[in-house]
């Protein structure tokens, strides 16, 4: 009999990636499509939900078009998806308005208080310990969850808010459509911060934290257990997808869950984290119970291993800060002239082979749309420090990656606090993870050897599609780390320990020293607002 097969669907901010992946983790077959965001003013970001269905087919399409042999062969579909985000529906999960991203700051406590009812709903100190102790996670002050999202749905467009039905994180959205199921889970709806996370077991939305969300109850998803499947694939959705009718649709969960399964993190023998950086970068491992550090904007959030826990430690802009100076800064096509090329990572390998470790005493900072774990923060942002007459295009490039490096190793020492173990290793994967300098970059700022993924872009579609594996009884969480090659290994370079040290201890101060300026320029009425 041939292998069974699985479509996987990794819903990321900037595109979409499908895979056929078979039960031994192999990517038999693979599929891209794109996804613009659309910047609104007030320091909003949305994108169009038709257009991200249209790119989930695409990518299924292609995936699927290319092993068309194998089509009667998938059994499921699994789903995972960025977090955060929010879209109101109708009954028939038709999207009211378009999807609120979770980089939108409209939802900030400062913006809710300038609505007519907003000071209202503006969680007060009390209220914040009543989400830490049920939930884990309270709202965001830099209004970057999907309570804020819905917060300012309710305030901003009330007509939206009378026609919602329900809301609904991008993967549940997405399985809504497949299925024809309104539904969420403890995973995928985490960030919407009214589900009782004590018992993850026995899921329920807490009557005390939807009092306090301000939001309807009627306009919550049916909540189901984790891991139990949302229904079967409708004849119009598998027809879009390239598949058969009546496959299985697999509980979905969100990108760092899947990121745990993909690094083979998940499991609780782990003794290493994942480390994933596409637009964000994240951290991702086992943790051993539920518990939240307000100091260091840590916390645990239901693991897709029902009963269990994964901790949340999400960094902030990683990727996205290289995209950015290559599209903006390097290749761009503006009032200089048309620099656009083909081949921009080959471009920027051959960059950083011909810098120093130190880019030359550059020193990026990387929050250009916040800085999160360990100091969430909404109102700081990015830049270079240190340049100087001599500084080259070529320094900006390895200085960049060392600035996102660094804010992963302000991140480490924390979570190995929170976590109450030391990590031994790391396993990288996710799109930066194609720089295999990268690798090497952050082996040596965090001094610990980096364990980098094959198919790293594709890392996320063959963690839940291990888990979709798990749930129909063909592996189990201890079993995915053989299922999971690893293409090289860094080891840090004991050379470079001590001076990197100097320069991350000048990073922190970086972000204490700055603070002030920054949210000068950025609070609203300042000189960024817009």
């Amino acid at each position: 009999m041939p292998d069974p097969l699985i479509l996987a669907i990794d819903l990321g901010t900037s595109g979409v990636k499908a895979a056929l992946v078979d039960d031994a983790g192999r990517l038999l077959a693979t599929g891209l499509a794109p996804i613009q965001t659309l910047r609104v003013s007030g320091r909003g970001a949305e994108q169009d939900p038709a257009a991200v269905l249209e790119a989930i087919a695409a990518a299924s399409r292609q995936a699927v078009g290319s092993a068309p042999a194998r089509r009667g062969d998938v059994i499921g579909v699994a789903v995972c998806s960025q977090f955060s985000s929010i879209i109101a529906v109708d009954a028939r999960a038709r999207p009211l308005m378009n999807m609120v991203l979770w980089m939108d700051q409209r939802g900030a406590p400062e913006a809710l208080r300038a609505l007519p009812g907003g000071p209202a709903l503006v969680t007060g100190p009390l209220g914040m310990l009543r989400f830490i102790r049920y939930h884990g996670v309270p709202p965001l002050g830099s209004g970057n969850d999907s309570l804020a999202h819905m917060r300012w749905i309710k305030l901003a467009r009330p007509e939206v808010y009378a026609r919602t039905a329900a809301f609904l994180e991008p993967a549940d959205f997405v399985t809504a459509w497949m299925t024809g199921r309104v539904a969420t889970n403890p995973c995928t709806a985490f960030m919407m911060l009214v589900v009782d996370n004590r018992r993850p077991r026995a899921p329920r939305y807490h009557p005390a934290l939807v009092r306090a969300s301000g939001i309807d109850p009627d306009k919550l998803p049916e909540l189901l257990e984790i891991g139990a499947d949302v229904g079967t694939l409708r004849a119009d959705a598998a027809e879009r997808l390239g598949l058969p009718a009546g496959a299985r649709v697999f509980s979905p969960c969100n990108d760092t869950q899947a990121g745990g399964a993909a690094s083979f993190a998940i499991a609780r023998s782990s003794t290493h984290a994942g480390i994933s950086i596409g637009t964000s970068s994240v951290l991702v491992t086992h943790a051993p119970r539920k518990r939240t550090s307000v100091r260091d904007s840590l916390a645990t959030m239901p693991s897709p291993i029902a009963g269990e826990y994964t901790i949340i430690a999400e960094n902030g802009v990683g990727g996205r800060a290289v995209e950015t100076l290559l599209d903006r800064f390097v290749f761009a096509d503006d009032g200089f002239g048309d620099h656009r090329a083909p081949e921009r990572y080959a471009a920027l390998a051959r960059a950083l082979a011909n810098t120093r470790p130190g880019a030359g005493g550059l020193l990026f900072l990387p929050w250009l749309s916040g800085s999160v774990s360990p100091a969430e923060d909404g109102r700081v942002r990015g830049g270079f420090l240190n340049m100087s007459l001599e500084t080259t295009r070529e320094q900006l490039a390895r200085a960049t990656l060392e600035g996102v490096a660094f804010n992963l190793r302000w991140l480490l020492r924390p979570v190995e606090r929170f976590l109450g173990r030391r990590l031994t290793h790391l396993v990288f994967f996710g799109g930066g993870a194609l720089l295999d300098p990268w690798a090497q970059i952050i082996a040596d700022i965090l001094e610990l050897p980096v364990h980098r993924v094959e198919s790293p872009r594709f890392a996320l579609c063959r963690g839940v599609a291990l888990l979709g594996f798990y749930r129909a009884g063909l592996a189990a969480p201890e079993d995915f780390e053989a299922r999971v090659p690893i293409a090289s290994v860094a080891e840090p370079r004991a050379a470079l320990a001590e001076p990197y040290r100097r320069v991350f201890t000048q990073f922190e101060r970086a972000f204490r020293r700055n603070r002030s300026i920054f949210h000068a320029l950025n609070s609203p009425g300042g000189p960024s607002a817009r």
